[in-house]
């Protein structure tokens, strides 16, 4: 079949297991073949050859889209377009996705990236797409950045278009079975919607949505997802939507329309605890019986002042409480993420955090805890107040991929105050899994959590964390606790989910 040319779309390896097929690729995927491109998509977590396929694919390529997040990954990022500029010169090398978006002048400096792709790409990429087929100058296409003549240069910003006006995903370029060989289960990453109301200072997705909210309607994905689910054999469906149930209405009727089609899977969604507070207790066991097991909410800090200073004024405690409440209540296991060392929080506000979840914790015991330090991301809003506080702010792409996420790179975190945070966090992480693990564990063991519940809360209670006694003890078991060093950056607490 004769097309306008092909398209190589590449997801660089990335740590940990795969995380399913790269959703942002298969939307592209969808928008070019729609215009009448070729479209060949290579993840290299399922394609341990990816270096010598891209390398035979450009032998008849147009050009090649890299999708690429902040850290590691753009490691493999680079590797691949060194190769393509190094073994088919003439094969236009684009970056696109978060990190390029939210730093495209870093990113279109190194010598092996042609043009970035900032924001929505469905319809940028098919623009481009066309200028590199017919030759054409790419100075109005929206949403691009590039090079003449080595000069770097922005094009106007592209506006964010409805998501239901875009071809559908391509889907169908899924190897189903290579994903469930490498993960023992078949599962699909899917979005009803893209963007957030909400205006956190460190978020990446205000920057890039502006805050509006781009959603399917309940039919769409409802329709969509439940045929998705019978043609591939889907077991559990991720929606990465950053906020799910913004339109309460709309998620509500998706839960009963999923319940109704007797269509069995799992699903999982990222949530803020207002608009679950909104729901009643019948709409939330809805939820659960449509098969959702599992809510994520950046909940962050139960501190005021530090909820204030991250621009979170929608988050209040007491709807933590009744977030969990309502989804205990429910049967769905729920995760609270925690951001420690924000700018401007002190070992008070810590404290309160610490206290009240391990209120939660113990009160709730469908509620699990992910703690991370404070990453600052490319494009947030508080960069200005990092840089005056001694944040280094990374210059080129290399830089950007040797920074450590999830390890501490703050100033103002070192020495003594870092060493307190991370016994503070032990303790923490010791409590809420005393609890949870006492009826799995030998008697030794449950006698041990009873010696050390009631001292780690006074010591919670009272900011006294010297001669550890506790956590030694703790250490006589292997499956009490896993413990994360904030210092190391090396081991991940059983509690630890990823969740925005």
């Amino acid at each position: 079949m004769l097309t306008r040319g092909k398209v190589i779309l590449f997801y660089p390896p990335y740590d940990g297991p795969p995380l399913g097929a790269p959703l942002a690729l298969l939307s592209l995927a969808g928008t070019l073949r729609n215009a009448d491109f070729e479209v060949v998509l290579i993840d290299a977590a399922i394609e341990p050859g990816y270096l010598a396929k891209i390398k035979a694919e450009c032998e008849t390529a147009l050009c090649i889209g890299i999708s690429v997040l902040t850290g590691p990954m753009i490691r493999g990022a680079i590797e691949v377009a060194a190769l393509v500029k190094s073994h088919a010169p003439n094969v236009s090398v684009i970056f696109g996705g978060w990190h390029p978006t939210l730093s495209p002048e870093s990113t279109l400096r190194e010598p092996y990236v042609d043009i970035v792709v900032r924001g929505q790409g469905e319809i940028t990429i098919v623009e481009l797409a066309n200028a590199l087929a017919e030759k054409k100058p790419l100075d109005l296409i929206a949403g691009l950045s590039w090079k003449k003549q080595g000069r770097l240069i922005e094009n106007f910003d592209r506006r964010i278009q409805p998501i239901d006006t875009f071809a559908p995903p391509a889907y169908d370029l899924i190897d189903f079975d290579a994903y469930e060989r490498a993960t023992g289960r078949r599962e699909l990453a899917y979005a009803t919607s893209v963007g957030c109301p909400y205006a956190c200072n460190y978020c990446t997705d205000m920057v890039v949505y502006k805050r509006r909210f781009n959603a399917y309607t309940a039919e769409h994905v409802i329709a969509e997802l439940t045929d998705l689910v019978r043609r591939y054999r889907i077991q559990h469906v991720a929606l990465l939507d950053s906020n799910f149930p913004v339109d309460l209405r709309r998620a509500v009727a998706i839960a009963k329309g999923i319940f109704e089609s007797h269509v069995n899977f799992s699903w999982t969604f990222q949530a803020s605890t207002d608009f679950i507070c909104r729901m009643s207790q019948e709409e939330v066991q809805l939820l659960a019986d449509s098969g959702v097991s599992y809510m994520g909410f950046g909940t962050e800090s139960t501190s005021a002042s530090v909820l204030k200073m991250m621009n979170k004024r929608h988050q209040r405690v007491d709807e933590m409480y009744e977030t969990a409440r309502k989804t205990n209540l429910a049967g769905i296991h729920i995760n609270f993420n925690l951001i420690l060392g924000y700018p401007g929080e002190t070992e008070e506000d810590r404290l309160t955090t610490f206290r009240t979840m391990s209120d939660i914790g113990r009160k709730f015991s469908n509620v699990r805890f992910s703690p991370n330090i404070f990453t600052p991301y490319p494009g947030i809003p508080i960069w200005p107040q990092l840089r005056e506080m001694g944040v280094s702010e990374p210059q080129t792409l290399e830089e950007w991929m040797e920074m450590p996420l999830g390890a501490n790179v703050l100033p103002w975190l070192r020495g003594r105050e870092l060493a307190r945070l991370d016994r503070m966090l032990s303790y923490f992480l010791l409590l809420n899994q005393v609890g949870r693990s006492s009826k799995k564990l030998s008697l030794i063991h449950r006698i041990i959590g009873l010696m050390i519940e009631t001292p780690i809360r006074w010591r919670l209670r009272s900011s006294l964390f010297t001669f550890p006694w506790e956590l030694w003890l703790s250490q006589l078991s292997e499956h009490l606790i896993r413990r994360r060093s904030l210092v190391t950056g090396h081991e991940l607490p059983i509690e630890t989910a990823n969740v925005c």
